[in-house]
Formats: structure tokens, C-alpha cells, sequence
């Protein structure tokens, strides 16, 4: 599929007239023993800077594996990292009774199962989200090339926020299958004590009692929760970083060195970890009280609530998915720098567009 879509690449919304590729400078670094075309030639892009050798081209399957690989390391490293808050939240959820706030419950999981015990689930946490990582940061690369191709360049560039979300969304699809498993496996770790304490004493267990549906019964929910998100987490990125260098970043991104522009996608990063902390908070908060009444209905919970109630809590959340969120998307994109991946700058407007719009003579 991936040599399938080398070729268009052409055709996708961020090959802007800068963007064009310098092939006859490939032929000029060629060694005289070399006898055949590497298989993903170097290349550079004409808005560099400095000149620079990239390691594969835009759109390859090498840059779609590494893609993937970017996305195991960022979302596996960062949600490993904050089993601890997770843990906790998870059993205030399940069991507000003993676990009254964050703090009380970090001091009773200490209490009863010492400081290791705050661990628990990180193995099925750290296999879930960097398979979740690796099928949507990979994907989503994927579909934005495939749907790019069908749109067409000049729609490409004025559906562009339409193409961001249908990309997202087809990457999350995908994502949460692969999470679902994990998922399933850390919950139970972490909210019934006396099941399991390991992954490997709980999926047996749980393949026993209900066999292969015992993984997969949450991919719903999931997808309920994680494709609006993760479609507001894409979109709103990417239109950030576009706003930022039009509009704040004092130079072009072209004379930015690494280090400021992976400066610039972190902001983005943490400005679309707030977006999307708000727009799913008022079902996260609905989400918690039904875990807590398991017989109440969502519309009950929401009426209950009211508007006020569903935003309880937003700043706390905001901090802690803003810092998740700018965190993922800046060791992604080191990870582009560390691989020497193509990085194209936001999309600009292509020539035929300002021609047909008459902003051009």
C-alpha cells in the first residue's frame, strides 16, 4: 500500500510550490560506484535553510514506519509515566467511598499496598498506548496523504481543517482497537483488588471467565470518548502551528532553527491540549458519576449535574491534558529530527488557487 502512495504524494494539501523537491541534487551527491537508485534516496527541501539530507521521502513507507515508531514513544513514555494519577482516579471513580479525593487516595494506596503499588497497571499501560501511539500517529499520517490524494490539491487546502479531522478520526478508529485489550487488563489491575497484580496473571484470568470478549467489550466507550478527542487534538494542532507562524513567530519557519520550531510545537501542542480538555470534559465528567451509580442513566447524570456541575474541575484538567498533550507532540516531532524525517511546513495556498482567486497578475 505504502509504494502505492509514494507516488501522489505530489497530490497532497502540503506540497506547496516551496515544497518542491530538489531530485537533480540527488544525482549530484551520488557516489561514481554506485550502479543503481537507492531505494529511498536523500533529498532536500527547497525552503531549508541549510541544505539538508532528509533519510526518506515524504510519504514513503520508511517515513510512515517512523512515523509509527515516533508515535509508540511519545504516547507509550507519557501515559506509563502518569499511572500513578491514573491509578488513583480510577479508584475514586469506582470507589468514592474510600478513595474521597486524590490526595486520600494516594495516602490509602500507599498505606495498603506501599509505594510499588501505585505502579500497578503499567505494564498493560505502557503495550495499550504505544500501540494506540503507533496506530494513531502512523495512520494518521496515512489517511492525510490518502484523503489528500482524493480531495485534490486546492481542495486539500481549502477542506484542510476537514481533511486534519476525517484523518484523526479514521487514525482513533484503528488506535482504540489496539488499545481496547490493554485497557481492559489495567482496569482490572487497578480498581479490584485481590484479581491480579500483573498483566500476565490477569489477561489468562480474564480470557478464562470470558474469553476474547473480555478484551474487547470497551472499544465503544472508547471510541466515544477518544475520536472526538483525538479529532480536536489533531485539527486544532495543526491549525495552531499555522497561526502561530503567520502570526506570532517573528521570522519564517524557514529560518527557524530546530530548536524553535520544536519550541512552536509544543505550544501548539499544549494550546490543543486545552481545546480538547474542554471540549470532553463535560462527558468525562458524566463518565466518572456513572462509574460511581451504576444505575443512573447519562441524561440523569446530566440533568443532575446541570451546567455548572459538568465543568468542575476543568482547570486541573486542563493542566494535566495540556502538559500530556504538548509533551506527546513535541517528542514526536523530536523524533522527526532525530530520524531526519521530512518536516513540511503548514500548507500554503497552491499557485493555481491564487490564480483562479485573481491574486496573482
Amino acid at each position: 500500500m505504502f509504494s502505492s502512495i509514494a507516488p501522489l504524494v505530489r497530490l497532497n494539501p502540503f506540497h506547496a510550490p516551496h515544497l518542491q523537491l530538489q531530485q537533480e541534487n540527488v544525482s549530484l551527491r551520488k557516489r561514481p560506484t554506485e550502479t543503481h537508485e537507492p531505494s529511498c534516496p536523500p533529498r532536500t527541501l527547497a525552503a531549508a535553510s541549510v541544505d539538508e539530507e532528509y533519510s526518506c521521502a515524504y510519504g514513503s513507507g520508511r517515513f510512515f514506519i517512523l512515523c509509527g515508531l515516533g508515535g509508540i514513544i511519545s504516547c507509550g513514555t507519557t501515559h506509563t509515566a502518569l499511572v500513578p494519577l491514573d491509578l488513583v482516579k480510577c479508584r475514586i471513580q469506582v470507589d468514592p467511598q474510600k478513595y474521597k479525593s486524590i490526595f486520600s487516595g494516594f495516602s490509602v494506596t500507599v498505606k495498603e499496598d506501599g509505594v510499588r503499588g501505585l505502579a500497578k497497571g503499567w505494564a498493560p499501560t505502557f503495550i495499550g498506548y504505544s500501540m494506540q501511539g503507533l496506530c494513531k500517529f502512523g495512520f494518521y499520517e496515512v489517511f492525510k496523504v490518502l484523503y489528500g490524494n482524493l480531495l485534490g490539491e486546492e481542495n486539500s487546502y481549502v477542506w484542510r481543517t476537514s481533511l486534519y479531522l476525517a484523518a484523526s478520526a479514521s487514525a482513533e478508529f484503528f488506535a482504540d482497537i489496539a488499545l481496547a485489550p490493554m485497557e481492559a487488563a489495567k482496569v482490572r489491575i487497578q480498581t479490584q483488588p485481590g484479581y491480579a497484580n500483573t498483566l500476565r496473571q490477569a489477561a489468562p484470568k480474564m480470557f478464562a471467565e470470558e474469553g476474547l470478549w473480555a478484551f474487547y467489550k470497551g472499544v465503544v466507550p472508547l471510541w466515544m470518548r477518544q475520536i472526538p478527542y483525538t479529532m480536536m487534538k489533531f485539527a486544532c494542532f495543526e491549525r495552531t502551528v499555522e497561526a502561530l507562524y503567520k502570526y506570532v513567530v517573528p521570522k519564517p519557519r524557514s529560518e527557524c532553527s530546530k530548536a524553535e520550531q520544536l519550541v512552536v510545537t509544543f505550544v501548539a501542542g499544549y494550546i490543543a491540549g486545552v481545546f480538547c480538555a474542554i471540549v470532553s470534559h463535560p462527558a468525562d465528567s458524566v463518565v466518572s458519576v456513572l462509574n460511581k451509580e451504576k444505575g443512573s442513566s447519562a441524561a440523569q447524570v446530566l440533568k443532575r449535574l446541570g451546567f455548572k456541575g459538568v465543568w468542575k474541575g476543568l482547570f486541573a484538567r486542563i493542566i494535566m491534558i495540556g502538559t500530556l498533550t504538548a509533551l506527546q507532540w513535541f517528542i514526536y516531532d523530536s523524533v522527526k529530527v532525530y530520524f531526519r524525517l521530512p518536516r513540511p511546513p503548514p500548507p500554503e495556498m497552491p499557485e493555481s488557487l491564487k490564480k483562479k482567486l485573481g491574486l496573482t497578475e
